[in-house]
């Protein structure tokens, strides 16, 4: 896996934090060496840069101390935390009025599970990323080739678009954290999800109704359900997903986990 692909797939790690979690408003990670691995979309490099730099006198002490695994700082119109994965700094910035434990759950979560799967897929180190486009231009493809790759690749999509002009919508996927749902009369075969994600889905679909939804896991582990709306109000606007025992033990996750969910459109 090539670096720039690790980037990728840390930067829309740190965007779907701020998706699930909106009161989190920066988050950026870098190597105990400083080296900035990939931030947010809305988070300028020289910011990233500056905070790094100013924490370096605070890494380098804490040495003496066997180092440093978390650090809040407390300001007047927010919360900076830094925590520790494996070798590398996870920089979260948070509202004032931000949930703590439910931003330690998102983050404990979504970025050591990214982490261990890329290390699955290749363990090559993780590296400063910043000045990939212009280690590219240093080994340019063969103009002959890569012209007639994109002559032949602009051909076979327009004959998709004569065999198919009608333009479907993506199927969307929402990240959403494992929440216990038991009871006596709670049907085992259902999971409840925010009543504003079926919506949006419903309003993507030209009002079709959505009775049914996959689930997979970060294992690749897959199953189809039904749902339905939660129904408790302190659930609503958290990313959260309420999943009976059943489902939990089919897809061997357990609650505070993170699962993938989309539509199942017939």
């Amino acid at each position: 896996m090539t670096e720039d692909v690790y980037a990728f797939a840390l930067k829309t790690t740190l965007n779907e934090i701020q998706n699930v979690c909106p009161d989190i408003t920066n988050t950026f990670m870098f190597k105990e060496n400083g080296e900035i691995i990939a931030g947010d979309e809305d988070t300028p490099e020289k910011t990233m840069v500056r905070v790094v730099d100013s924490f370096d006198g605070i890494l380098e002490k804490a040495e003496a101390i066997g180092g440093i695994e978390g650090i809040t700082l407390e300001a007047s119109k927010g919360r900076v935390y830094v925590s520790k994965v494996n070798d590398t700094y996870l920089v979260t910035v948070t509202s004032k009025k931000a949930d703590i434990q439910y931003v330690n759950t998102v983050t404990r979560v979504l970025v050591p599970t990214v982490l261990k799967l890329l290390e699955k897929i290749s363990p090559t180190p993780l590296k400063n990323t910043l000045q990939l486009p212009e280690a590219k231009l240093e080994e340019p493809e063969p103009i002959e080739e890569t012209e007639e790759l994109t002559e032949e690749l602009t051909t076979e999509k327009l004959e998709e678009e004569t065999v198919e002009p009608e333009i479907q919508p993506e199927t969307p996927m929402n990240q959403l954290i494992v929440e216990n749902l038991g009871g006596l009369l709670v049907p085992s075969d259902t999971v409840r999800i925010d009543r504003e994600i079926l919506s949006q889905w419903e309003e993507l679909y030209e009002g079709k109704k959505i009775g049914e939804v996959e689930i997979e896991t970060f294992d690749g582990k897959m199953t189809q359900c039904k749902v339905k709306p939660i129904k408790s109000s302190k659930y609503e606007g958290k990313g959260i997903i309420q999943m009976p025992e059943k489902i939990q033990s089919a897809l061997e996750i357990k609650k505070g986990e993170l699962v993938r969910v989309k539509p199942i459109i017939y």
